[in-house]
């Protein structure tokens, strides 16, 4: 080999070399600029919350040209929605869209939006926590280490059971109804003359199917999602709540995204009015297919008398330590 060549070997070989360690610092430093948050929730594939979770990922992707990437857990990989709230608060868990059931259990005012026949929709709830109440309820959770990003939409809660047709409260007695761990519906379906079980959602298809409970209450999106038509065959149009998907950041999050939160904070928005179109689709969707199923049975219920029953909630929760809250909540529903 000559002279020549031995040089041009040993000068390509000593530039490669040091070209490696500036590629290598190179990756480090774009991976160093990415940070990568976690999102749980508890909704099961092809729920609205779903699908908006997915969206409010991709968005920040986006609008953050990949400088944030968010993990997305649901259907409980995380755990139930309460130990995703303590994640949340310890800073293990960066986002989650959260059951205002069990997020009334670090913000008790956050109950009043659940009082019976409160809200007939989803535009009338979003209109109250558009004023002074949501200004409340963000200040409540920030003091608990937990940011409001938007209000999602569980949508209207209504009654399915195994044993029979309901129609009035007196057609409860004797049944065991499943509830999340929510004071408000606890207090309701007992007004209703039902006793009640508090039962994670993870496992309320077998708790039915085996019979541990008579039947449970929630909105049409989740019944069918989780396929609990198969195991309760009566459906009653109860309409009894309203109630929101708390989609909550930590503050923890917070601190570390920067420039970019409000990046996330626009994502969060975007996602959440694609979550609540769908949620609204979804129910009239999910009503139609259930009414024109033969294996189970759908009713309107005597809608008076529900409310008559269950008249006494609201007076009880005007008296505890944030009743003024609650009165505040109703009339601004009822204005």
């Amino acid at each position: 080999m000559s002279l020549q060549m031995n040089r041009r070997l040993f000068l390509t070989t000593t530039v490669c070399a040091l070209a490696a360690p500036a590629v290598v610092l190179s990756s480090r430093s774009a991976n160093a600029a990415t940070t990568t948050l976690t999102l749980g929730h508890g909704a099961a594939p092809g729920n609205p919350r779903t699908v908006a979770a997915d969206k409010f990922a991709e968005l920040v992707k986006q609008k953050t040209e990949g400088r944030v990437q968010i993990n997305v857990a649901g259907a409980e990989t995380l755990g139930s929605d309460s130990a995703m709230l303590t994640s949340l608060r310890t800073g293990a868990l960066d986002f989650t869209a959260n059951s205002q059931g069990a997020a009334s259990a670090i913000v008790p005012e956050l109950n009043a939006l659940g009082l019976p026949f409160l809200f007939e929709n989803t535009d009338k709830a979003m209109a109250v926590l558009g004023g002074p109440v949501g200004a409340e309820l963000n200040k409540r959770f920030e003091a608990v280490g937990v940011v409001p990003l938007d209000w999602w939409d569980n949508g209207i809660r209504h009654l399915t059971n195994s044993k029979r047709t309901v129609t009035s409260p007196a057609d409860l007695a004797g049944m065991k109804i499943r509830t999340p761990a929510d004071p408000m519906t606890i207090d309701i379906f007992q007004a209703l003359g039902a006793g009640t079980e508090q039962i994670a959602f993870g496992e309320l298809y077998i708790a039915l199917q085996q019979g541990v409970v008579d039947g449970q209450e929630n909105p049409l999106a989740n019944i069918e999602s989780s396929k609990l038509q198969e195991v309760n065959k009566f459906i009653s149009l109860t309409a009894h709540k309203w109630e929101a998907t708390p989609f909550l950041m930590s503050k923890i999050a917070e601190a570390r995204l920067g420039k970019d939160l409000e990046a996330v904070r626009a994502a969060a928005k975007e996602a959440g009015e694609l979550q609540r179109k769908l949620s609204n689709e979804k129910a009239a969707e999910v009503l139609d297919k259930f009414k024109t199923n033969s294996a189970v049975e759908v009713v309107e219920v005597d809608h008076a008398a529900f409310v008559k029953a269950t008249a006494s909630v609201a007076d009880a929760w005007k008296k505890k330590p944030f009743g003024d809250f609650v009165a505040q909540v109703e009339a601004a529903a009822r204005g």
